[in-house]
């Protein structure tokens, strides 16, 4: 799936069951439903895109501590960007754009 393609599922009502699991996690943020979306990233924690997106969560929820750990177990830092460019940065990452 492509960006594109994905950025036109945001309009429906529910997430497309044929996304991945990743993409179902941004598609719920993007929707304000933090907890389905933590919970997908927190499914298979160990995993480096699993971990970012979890940093990326806490960040978004403001724990700042619990955010640059899982940044740190992604092996990343904590972007200097908003949270909304973020956001756009993973789901380019996750669409291979």
């Amino acid at each position: 799936m492509n960006l594109q393609t994905f950025k036109s599922t945001l309009s429906a009502a529910k997430v497309p069951q044929d996304i991945a699991p990743l993409l179902q996690a941004l598609w719920y943020d993007y929707k304000g439903d933090w907890e389905a979306s933590h919970n997908i990233a927190q499914s298979k924690e160990g995993t480096q895109e699993y971990d970012r997106l979890h940093a990326y969560l806490h960040r978004k929820e403001g724990d700042q501590w619990n955010a640059n750990y899982w940044y740190k177990r992604a092996a990343e830092t904590m972007p200097e960007i908003s949270l909304e460019e973020e956001w756009e940065e993973l789901a380019k990452r996750l669409t291979k754009n």
